[in-house]
């Protein structure tokens, strides 16, 4: 029988000990101290767990793996990663998870809700993390470098992706073709090859296409905008590919060439145009 209740909430105890604890929870006392930091608390217990921030004490081992954590909760949530737990449902859709957190996360898709506010600009998000993520966009922090190269990203995401540049890893296949790439984005976009999908549109004239950039590129020819200039002569383009395209009358480069004769182009047009003189001898 629970002889102490809460008076403020719903809370009730058998010792009083335990009550004297929680009542602080309303009063925002907190009368102990870490001696290292200025970390303050209403328990004595959470005092405690707080010291292994400093001590780097891990007393709570995983069985099954050799993971080890400060926490018995986390202990505990990190067992569902091997059980496969999900004792949290989402009562909108079939969504499942292991934390309670993740569940609460979840929700906001639902909800809208994007409590996390940029202080610079009017960013919203949903999590602490994307917010983390954007601040960098306005200090420039890129904290993740890869080892190979002078690489640097803002993005745990976007290094790994990154790194597939130089082990030449594809893990995204086309279920039709034998198209392969190292970003589902890039799926995505070759897919629209096959299904004729074509959702971005120009609100200005009837044109369509499967990638947002072209549909970027195709509004240069709407504004006039041309952001690409050669540091050489006063040439200015709307695309990139074309810039690349006009340095080599200052380089002399021709990579294209023919294999029947060895003749070099500028323009791989040129050499589709060259090609034909050959089968036309045939």
């Amino acid at each position: 029988m629970c002889s102490y209740r809460c008076t403020t909430c719903q809370y009730k105890c058998k010792d009083k000990s335990s009550f004297k604890e929680h009542l602080r929870t309303h009063r925002g006392e907190k009368p102990y101290e870490c001696t290292i930091c200025q970390y303050r608390c209403s328990q004595k217990s959470s005092l405690k767990i707080h010291l292994r921030t400093h001590s780097g004490e891990k007393p709570y081992e995983c069985t099954i793996c050799q993971y080890r954590c400060s926490q018995k909760n986390d202990l505990k949530k990190h067992l569902r990663t091997h059980s496969g737990e999900k004792p949290y449902e989402c009562t909108i859709c079939q969504y499942r998870c292991s934390v309670k957190s993740s569940l609460k996360r979840h929700l906001r898709t639902h909800s809208g809700e994007k409590p996390y506010e940029c202080t610079i600009c009017q960013y919203r998000c949903s999590q602490k993390s994307s917010l983390k993520i954007h601040l960098r966009t306005h200090s420039g922090e890129k904290p993740y470098e890869c080892t190979i190269c002078q690489y640097r990203c803002s993005q745990k995401s976007s290094l790994k992706i990154h790194l597939r540049t130089h082990s030449g890893e594809k893990p995204y296949e086309c279920t039709i073709c034998q198209y392969r790439c190292s970003q589902k984005n890039d799926l995505k976009k070759h897919l629209r090859t096959h299904s004729g999908e074509k959702p971005y549109e120009c609100t200005i004239c009837q044109y369509r296409c499967s990638v947002k950039s072209s549909l970027k590129t195709h509004l240069r020819t709407h504004s006039g905008e041309k952001p690409y200039e050669c540091t050489i002569c006063q040439y200015r383009c709307s695309v990139k590919s074309s810039l690349k395209t006009h340095l080599r009358t200052h380089s002399g480069e021709k990579p294209y060439e023919c294999t029947i004769c060895q003749y070099r182009f500028k323009h791989k047009n040129s050499l589709k145009k060259h090609l034909k003189t050959h089968s036309d001898m045939v």
